[in-house]
């Protein structure tokens, strides 16, 4: 067994600062966290993770991340270069290396590259008009992103045995991979991209040059893994295009250029449906749904979960949940639509914006139809993962509408923790359809009435009809769990 190294932006575990100025560990958030935690042994909860980490020149995991506030950065410093096992963190038996990445740094590589360019370019979510704009500010935050994936080459190729398995992951990481080829041609590199791939009339937004780079740190691999086919094929598509010299097979699934081939593949990712439903039986959740059912009554209840991330596409949906009530007053009095939209990335104006408008339009639909006895609309903003977990239990309706997205594992938690059998309202532009569009009620994003009828029918579906086609959406978000998806990007390393 060779040693295994981790490389993502968010890590673990992070930080915040306590009243009297000490430092109080909690489980770092997000979804590829949420992935990897599960892939070395963690339960899907706020608790710190827990996996095998390498003892001394041992073989094991290491994972090296990025500190994401000031807290971060003083746990950083504190312990012994960054090693957070090493200073006393009780981590699950496991090695983790924050990288105590400058401030300003951070704030252009994350914020101004990572986030505000790439996510929008693979999303597809620029408004063309006003941007991007790529200027001598860009630029700067350009020079900014490649520091920072160079302090992951560097901590990567420190912290690498000789032979051993890197796994980085994300856009947040594009560059990382040839960085760490140039410094350690020995070592066997694989880069796994957690959203789309943005088509070549797209991806062509991008500066000239800086495309050129990405698609070059990327193939900096060995292996480039994707969730779908469809974003594997639209990367091929953008190095047979942008990449002079370029060889693409597409039979072989193979892209090489100036004498390395890296392997792309497709590696599906699902949900530990075990480690789940043990969370979604505890105490704390059994609770919340208690609570809920006592709130909703014996109406029919409509669930979305995101976070107020733009390409989620939450106000169209809630549009469509409007036109519903319009078109079919039937309706009315009978079904409450619960709405969790968590706040994400609000130190960019364009998501406080976005917040402000899921706010505004729940707050219209409340005053247009609701009645003393009847609240059409619940607006859930505060994170809470057990009254998330709650939602999926009692859920007639889930609804996933992104514009577009790499996965989407609401699409697959929510079927699985199903009570009764929920009718799934999906986006065709989510990864997740490829594997679930058979059971699934699916619906174009950008479509509102459309969505709107979709979920009269699904409100109409016999609770049998549900329940049978649930079964089967749960038995295919289970089939790919998170060990086998990240086994299996190792194993295409051999």
């Amino acid at each position: 067994m060779s040693q295994v190294l981790v490389a993502s932006n968010r890590g673990p575990v992070s930080f915040s600062l306590s009243e009297d100025g000490g430092l109080v560990m909690r489980r770092g958030g997000g979804g590829l966290v949420s992935g990897l935690a599960g892939v070395v042994g963690a339960a899907p909860d706020p608790g710190p993770p827990r996996f095998p980490g390498p003892g001394r020149g041992d073989p094991g995991v290491l994972w090296v991340c990025a500190s994401l506030g000031d807290a971060d950065r003083a746990a950083a410093r504190r312990a012994p270069e960054g090693r957070l096992d090493l200073d006393g963190h009780d981590i699950g038996g496991a090695a983790v290396r924050m990288l105590d990445v400058p401030a300003d740094t951070f704030h252009r590589a994350y914020n101004g590259v990572a986030n505000s360019t790439l996510w929008f370019v693979h999303h597809l979510l620029f408004d063309t008009p006003r941007v991007p704009h790529f200027d001598a500010r860009a630029r700067r935050d350009w020079q900014s992103y490649e520091a920072y994936n160079a302090a992951f080459a560097d901590a990567l190729a420190r912290d690498a045995a000789p032979g051993a398995k890197v796994a980085i992951q994300d856009y947040h990481l594009s560059l990382a991979p040839r960085m760490l080829r140039d410094r350690r041609p020995d070592l066997r590199i694989v880069h796994f991209s957690h959203t789309p791939w943005a088509p070549p009339d797209y991806y062509r937004l991008l500066p000239d040059d800086i495309g050129a780079q990405v698609l070059h740190g990327v193939l900096g691999a060995d292996h480039a893994g994707f969730l779908t086919g469809r974003w594997a094929a639209a990367f091929l598509d953008c190095c047979e295009r942008f990449l002079p010299g370029a060889r693409v097979d597409r039979a072989a699934g193979t892209v090489t250029r100036a004498g390395h081939a890296t392997r792309v593949g497709v590696h599906g990712l699902g949900v530990d449906g075990d480690a789940l439903r043990r969370r979604a039986a505890e105490q704390d959740v059994v609770e919340r749904a208690r609570a809920l059912r006592d709130q909703v009554g014996d109406r029919q209840l409509i669930v979305r979960i995101d976070r107020t991330e733009l390409s989620k596409n939450i106000v169209r949906g809630l549009a469509a949940y409007r036109e519903l009530l319009v078109n079919h007053p039937e309706w009315h009095g009978r079904v409450v639509h619960l709405a969790f939209a968590y706040p994400s990335r609000y130190d960019l104006s364009e998501y406080r914006e976005y917040t402000a408008a899921v706010q505004r339009t729940a707050k219209q639909i409340t005053d247009e139809f609701g009645t003393p006895d009847w609240d059409p609309l619940v607006l859930q903003v505060n994170d809470d993962y057990p009254r998330s977990l709650a939602a999926y239990r009692v859920a007639d309706v889930l609804l996933v509408n992104p514009i577009r997205d790499g996965m989407n594992l609401v699409a697959k938690e929510g079927p699985v923790l199903s009570e009764r059998g929920c009718a799934l309202v999906l986006s065709r532009e989510a990864g997740a359809a490829a594997e679930l569009s058979g059971d699934a009620l699916m619906v174009n994003p950008f479509d509102v009435s459309q969505t709107a009828e979709t979920l009269h029918r699904a409100l109409l579906m016999p609770r049998e009809r549900r329940a049978e086609r649930c079964a089967r959406l749960a038995a295919a978000a289970t089939a790919l769990p998170p060990r086998r998806w990240f086994a299996g990007q190792l194993a295409a390393l051999d």
